[in-house]
């Protein structure tokens, strides 16, 4: 009898999601308020028209690979069942695999930090009292509206179809309002897109400009992981795989209309001065004070869903990791209604921390999102290179075709390099941030191994790796401390 390893279950339920429902739930996740802000982002990362161009060929081609890794480990490994950090925890072992689960937790709820900035500078535009979203009245406001997110999780709250459906039409409303607007208002200007095309004879560099472009391309792209998650709901299992392809054609090409609109409307020095949402400083210049109205409304509620989205991912996945025996055990503990509300609890206090720290150092939504991003790229990292080595052992991929196979052997190296060159991308201050944050986690590690009674890092791999991070820690605190190098 033929085996079917590698395929993808059918399913028969009349009630599943068909394609446009696949597409379409693919397309709500990806899209958040980074594409409100990126035109802003990318001119102010230093990039000028040549570099956006390149930057979005590189992005194009990384991002694609990298949602194509984890569409082939869901269909090739399906039992791997732990979320995106169980990769790390089946090719390199248990310590990679709780760095891997610990990253992306920690990158979850700094994007909801950054998502608290920037609805409540969004908010400002009706109510100027919220300044930039960083001053004591957000947040005032981002705390109430993190614990009324917690309160709604802790009934048991998972899937908010009501509110999906406000927030997805609050996205999407202002993206086709700019993009038509400019477009049929002739105000796109030839003159403004080609001027300067490479940058300024004293700007930085195109290698630095495609670098600053490609950092703000993995925030506007985070959760392009999440893609296959939806594959047991699908009616067609065919489909899956058809939804993931086009809703990343879709959401590249939204993108690139909008930033390359936006960067011939107005010059790359004035986007970068344009406070956020900067696609609502876009708008109002092209159509008047309602498009900036529309957008900033758009955005507030459009971010109102996606934080309680990202309460759920961020108290989910270390709930997730306990219950796999990563995490320390407490992290299991459910409440009555179902609800992880340990990791919950925890979660929503750190958030709480970091937005105390927003007051302290009055930092905006660009550097939280940059942490958010230096976080989740040690999952990234691991999972392209457990893909790669299973393509090139054939584990898993065993009747696999030879074309088949060696498609999927470029995705996986083109990933693993570009995953590889988000890390360098990142710098010397992402680097150092990165290791700060680690460092609670090897301490949440030791505490959950004594938990279960197991050796504490026996694999001499892992207390390497252990030694670099306490390394970089110390090198980073005390940089930072003298003044060295300026972090917050």
């Amino acid at each position: 009898m033929p085996s079917n390893k590698g395929s993808l279950p059918q399913v028969n339920d009349i009630n599943g999601l068909t394609l446009p429902h696949l597409i379409a739930a693919v397309i709500t996740a990806v899209i958040g308020g980074g594409v409100f802000t990126m035109a802003g982002d990318m001119a102010a990362a230093g990039a000028n028209t040549g570099g956006v161009l390149i930057g979005w060929l590189v992005s194009g081609i990384g991002v694609f690979s990298l949602m194509m890794c984890f569409f082939a480990l869901s269909r090739y490994k399906p039992e791997l069942v732990g979320g995106i950090y169980s990769y790390a925890r089946a090719g390199f072992g248990k310590y990679m695999g709780f760095l891997s689960a610990y990253g992306y937790w920690i990158s979850a709820l700094m994007a909801n930090v950054s998502y608290t900035t920037l609805m409540f500078a969004s908010l400002a535009y009706f109510f100027p009292i919220f300044g930039e979203g960083n001053n004591l009245e957000s947040v005032i406001g981002a705390s109430l509206v993190i614990w009324a997110c917690y309160f709604l999780v802790c009934r048991g709250v998972k899937e908010a179809a009501s509110v999906n459906i406000l927030t997805t039409i609050a996205k999407m409303v202002p993206l086709f309002v700019a993009i038509v607007a400019i477009i049929f208002s002739m105000h796109f200007d030839p003159a403004i897109f080609f001027d300067n095309f490479w940058g300024e004879p004293d700007g930085p560099s195109l290698f630095d400009q495609v670098v600053g472009m490609v950092g703000v391309s993995v925030w506007i792209f985070l959760g392009i992981e999440g893609a296959v998650v939806i594959s047991g709901r699908a009616r067609f299992s065919k489909d899956v795989g058809r939804a993931t392809i086009i809703a990343f054609v879709g959401i590249l090409a939204i993108y690139l209309m909008v930033s390359i609109l936006s960067m011939g409307v107005m010059p790359r020095a004035e986007l970068a001065e344009l406070s956020n949402p900067s696609m609502a400083g876009v708008l109002e210049h092209v159509v008047g004070p309602w498009g900036a109205t529309l957008v900033n409304l758009g955005v507030a509620l459009s971010l109102l869903g996606a934080m309680l989205g990202y309460t759920i991912i961020s108290s989910e996945c270390p709930h997730e990791a306990a219950c796999q025996g990563v995490f320390p055990k407490a992290f299991a503990k459910k409440n009555k209604h179902g609800a992880p509300i340990v990791t919950l609890t925890i979660t929503t206090l750190i958030v709480q921390l970091f937005l105390v720290l927003v007051l302290v150092s009055e930092q905006t939504y660009q550097f939280f999102y940059s942490v958010s991003v230096s976080m989740i790229l040690i999952p990234y990292f691991f999972s392209t290179l457990f893909l790669l080595v299973c393509v090139m052992k054939k584990d898993g991929f065993e009747e696999v075709s030879q074309k088949k196979l060696t498609f999927y052997r470029i995705i996986a190296a083109v990933g693993f390099f570009y995953s590889a060159f988000l890390i360098y991308a990142g710098g010397m201050i992402g680097l150092m941030i990165t290791t700060i944050l680690f460092v609670p986690g090897i301490f949440l590690y030791v505490w959950g191994q004594k938990d279960r009674g197991e050796a504490i890092l026996p694999d001499p791999v892992d207390k390497v790796v252990t030694a670099l991070i306490f390394l970089f820690f110390v090198v980073s605190v005390y940089n930072i401390a003298t003044g060295a190098i300026v972090v917050i």
